[in-house]
């Protein structure tokens, strides 16, 4: 039991190959999945315990992250090894073909899942996706994603995440930023942050749907932004798939992160959009 959460959640491991996959289950009905890259199911739990009213909802933590270890730690996370484990785990959980809402590198992931497995998912909720292969300055984009990732690898972990803010055109006060690093950091987030910026960052960031198989699946693809994300890359980068898809991106409250921040105001848009 996940004393974590307001619900009864029922926690597990499933063997994939190359990693074991944390996931957790609470709640009955219809079956959601909430994922993200490289959020972990805690990250999602207060979600989940507002969904579970009148859904099953399964959360797990991505391969590499938290508590789903994998054989190779050296080893990359790609969109595709994501998708196929999620499409383990809702075939491994037997609730029928899921509604799944992914988030920044989870939206990644859930889109994949959609273009590979689409037998296993039929309504994705992409929110955020950091795909930058589809904006026209892809080139620019690139170098300086190399550029934050090879700082971060360098040891500057400070220098890092400001030129990861700067490239995602969010502004943080200064006072949230020294924040999070004023106090002894917790071992597993500094392990979790370094597995993202090594081997997850790059393989989601790069990743090119297939649109064309996209548009023609049986999956539904909704296109989310926030409210509050307006400039940024995610809002840029969520712009060009609804674009190259067709179809008009979903306005969600807060911004990048809000369905943590403040998932009571989230969660009716959200409800709004599965049942759509």
């Amino acid at each position: 039991m996940n004393q974590t959460s307001a619900v009864p959640v029922v926690a597990s491991i499933l063997e994939v190959p190359g990693a074991r996959l944390h996931y957790e289950l609470r709640g009955t009905g219809p079956l959601v999945l909430l994922v993200g890259a490289p959020m972990h199911a805690a990250q999602f739990a207060p979600l989940a315990d507002l969904l579970a009213v009148d859904h099953m909802v399964l959360t797990t933590d991505p391969r590499g992250v938290n508590r789903s270890l994998v054989e190779d730690p050296d080893a990359d996370s790609t969109p595709q090894m994501r998708a196929d484990d999620l499409a383990r785990l809702i075939a491994h959980v037997g609730a029928g073909r899921a509604a799944v809402f992914g988030s920044s590198g989870g939206a990644v992931s859930a889109l994949a899942l959609a273009q590979a497995h689409p037998e296993h998912v039929h309504t994705v909720v992409a929110h955020e996706p950091p795909l930058i292969e589809l904006l026209d300055d892809r080139e620019r984009r690139r170098e300086l994603t190399e550029d934050y990732v090879a700082t971060y690898l360098s040891g500057d972990v400070v220098g890092a995440w400001r030129k990861f803010l700067a490239h995602a055109n969010i502004d943080l006060p200064d006072e949230a930023f020294e924040q999070m690093f004023a106090e002894q950091r917790d071992p597993q987030q500094v392990a979790d942050e370094h597995f993202w910026f090594a081997h997850e960052l790059r393989p989601s960031a790069y990743w090119r749907p297939d649109v064309a198989a996209l548009r023609a699946g049986p999956t539904r693809i909704v296109v989310g932004i926030g409210a509050d994300s307006t400039g940024e890359v995610c809002d840029l980068t969520a712009t060009a798939l609804a674009g190259a898809l067709g179809i008009e991106p979903i306005v969600f409250p807060g911004g990048h992160i809000a369905f943590v921040d403040d998932p009571a105001g989230f969660v009716p848009r959200l409800r709004a959009v599965l049942g759509g």
